[in-house]
């Protein structure tokens, strides 16, 4: 069954410069990229992306991780990857949440580590399961940002919306 997930390179990924290792680790999954981007992190978006976390001891440090405030990298790579079975192929190559209980050869056994604060810096964020991956993507892309039709989508007219220009 063709599904999408949400990747993540997290700003510690970005640090390490190990932005080429990870995609090209994805890459053993065959699967089609169908958006990516470079984003600032806002609160907001940590927060919304974590809410399920919300109540964890945590979870200040983890939005502060996700904006690069402890990175000094306020960035993320943002990817879809999209086809068969890509959720289980992506989460299975990032290997478990915690680096130290991640296999050796994942991604998060290779590049990953807890901080002396307890944070995970796993270095990439994949989803859980197709709701989650559903929920994801429209947080982080706009449909016109997704080379394929995902999910369902309408047009939609905007009014004094202000946006930068080049000059």
């Amino acid at each position: 069954m063709n599904q999408a997930t949400l990747i993540l390179v997290k700003p510690d990924g970005l640090k390490k410069s190990l932005t080429g290792n990870i995609l090209t680790r994805l890459s053993e999954t065959k699967l089609e990229i169908v958006a990516s981007k470079m984003s600032r992190v806002s609160k907001q978006l940590a927060e919304e992306h974590y809410k399920h976390l919300k109540d964890k001891p945590f979870f200040k440090e983890l939005i502060q991780y996700l904006q690069g405030e402890l990175h000094d990298r306020r960035k993320v790579m943002a990817l879809v990857y999209y086809g068969e079975d890509a959720i289980t192929k992506c989460r299975q190559l990032a290997g478990a949440t915690n680096p130290e209980e991640a296999e050796s050869t994942s991604i998060r056994g290779s590049y990953g580590r807890i901080t002396t604060a307890g944070v995970y810096e796993n270095v990439i964020h994949v989803s859980s399961n197709p709701s989650e991956a559903e929920r994801e993507i429209k947080l982080w892309f706009k449909p016109e940002e997704i080379i394929v039709d995902l999910y369902p989508a309408k047009d939609v007219i905007e009014e004094k919306r202000k946006t930068k220009g080049w000059i």
